[in-house]
């Protein structure tokens, strides 16, 4: 289930390679996942494709990462993180030190704010993403999450999740202020992203 995070689809014996385990093990076990509808299968060929059958599913998965003890060492520079933790994909959006740091200074800025537990976006805001060619109404429209708060297993606190959050992420990859990396769920920050994140959401990096 960690495996499927990244957002694409494996066969069981990718699957079973991750998992360390047998082909019959690993067949049993998606054989579960998706009688329980947390897994999908697509066939293709001679292959069979699994993934999660929703987002929500993802975010459940990434969200248990919280229950990992966190260790009480000294607080790490940018440079100690490692990159999956520094900056990563949490399914469809950016999660990690960099997602948090975004999702603060949209907040810092009022272009979200946050009431009762969950994030909405403010009247500013709504200007500020369509300068982004970012529509929020067409988003509000999908039939899934607009925008939530979904807490970082690696830092253990919000980045923001839901339709509004992948449009960002793709606007940012399309840009390329972001790279995705190959078998990883770590994303590059690029050198024209850092200067465009430093400039939007008034991060600094020190890498």
């Amino acid at each position: 289930m960690w495996a499927l995070l990244d957002g694409k689809a494996f066969t069981a014996t990718e699957l079973a390679i991750t998992a360390d385990t047998s082909p019959q093990n690993i067949s049993m076990h998606l054989a579960k996942l998706i009688h329980a509808g947390l897994l999908s299968v697509e066939s293709q060929g001679r292959h069979k494709y699994y993934k999660f059958s929703g987002k929500e599913v993802a975010y459940a998965i990434e969200a248990m990462g919280n229950l990992i003890p966190h260790p009480g060492v000294a607080k790490n520079t940018d440079k100690d993180i490692s990159p999956v933790k520094y900056c990563r994909t949490c399914y469809d959006h950016l999660a990690g030190k960099v997602g948090v740091l975004i999702t603060d200074g949209l907040l810092q800025q009022k272009i979200i704010v946050s009431r009762d537990g969950s994030f909405e976006v403010s009247n500013k805001g709504q200007k500020w993403f369509s300068n982004f060619d970012i529509h929020t109404d067409s988003l509000q429209q999908h039939r899934r999450f607009f925008l939530r708060p979904c807490l970082d297993w690696s830092e253990r606190r919000h980045h923001i999740a839901g339709s509004l959050a992948a449009a960002l992420l793709d606007k940012m990859l399309l840009l390329d202020w972001l790279r995705k990396t190959k078998s990883s769920r770590a994303v590059i920050v690029t050198g024209t992203g850092q200067r465009n994140l430093s400039r939007y959401f008034d991060i600094s990096f020190s890498r």
